[in-house]
């Protein structure tokens, strides 16, 4: 890597790390009531019995649990820039049965190296929960874990929407308080997803939710 992108993704991990050293004591009961569809994602991952799921910016590890209790021969793996965020993470898992499953580590989402961090290349179940909309180069983001798919895995996206279907004083209260955590929704999700699909032969699912508050794509190999 460049100097310059080393010392982007520096800045990058620095302010994540300034925006949750204190908000991660108090991130999963505040983010429940907005954080939509995340746990509707991890039912329908479908997960086959042994598979491997990693989670890019994974947080607390509050999806990775939840995870772990629907699929509970599955091997689980979390990522995040954020120090803070894992500490949280390593914190909750401590003590718990799900410690000897779910391994974590930090890494940079756009380019991660799985065999390195987990001794492990390819993933049968990837996904990204309200994670993009924090990622400056998120459509790397997208791009990197696409690749590290199993050939008959699966990248699950949810995001938030435009909000163009619910009330309009609604949707500028919610991305004035969202641009306080640095989160910008993705105006553009389909269109880029669409594009990295036909790029690497994927087939491509999407959906709106909650009159598009989120939305929600699925990429699959084709394997």
């Amino acid at each position: 890597m460049s100097g310059a992108v080393d010392r982007a993704l520096g800045e990058q991990a620095a302010r994540m790390d300034d925006t949750y050293a204190f908000q991660r004591h108090i991130y999963d009961l505040t983010r429940k009531y907005y954080l939509l569809g995340r746990d509707r994602l991890i039912r329908e991952l479908d997960v086959p019995s042994g598979g491997s799921v990693l989670e890019i910016g994974c947080g607390t590890a509050r999806n990775l649990v939840l995870a772990g209790r629907h699929y509970p021969q599955a091997r689980l793996y979390g990522l995040d820039i954020s120090e803070e965020m894992l500490k949280t993470a390593r914190s909750k898992l401590a003590g718990t049965p799900l410690a000897g499953r779910i391994a974590l580590a930090r890494a940079d989402a756009t380019a991660f190296n799985g065999a390195s961090l987990f001794g492990r290349e390819r993933f049968d179940r990837i996904f990204c929960s309200y994670t993009l909309s924090m990622i400056p180069d998120w459509h790397g983001t997208i791009r990197r874990a696409a690749q590290a798919l199993s050939p008959t895995g699966s990248l699950h996206i949810v995001d938030f929407g435009q909000q163009d279907h619910l009330p309009r004083a609604f949707r500028f209260l919610l991305q004035r308080w969202l641009a306080r955590f640095h989160v910008t929704p993705r105006e553009d999700l389909f269109t880029v997803c669409a594009d990295i699909a036909s790029e690497q032969g994927l087939h491509l699912q999407m959906r709106q939710l909650y009159r598009d508050y989120a939305r929600m794509v699925v990429l699959k190999a084709s394997g």
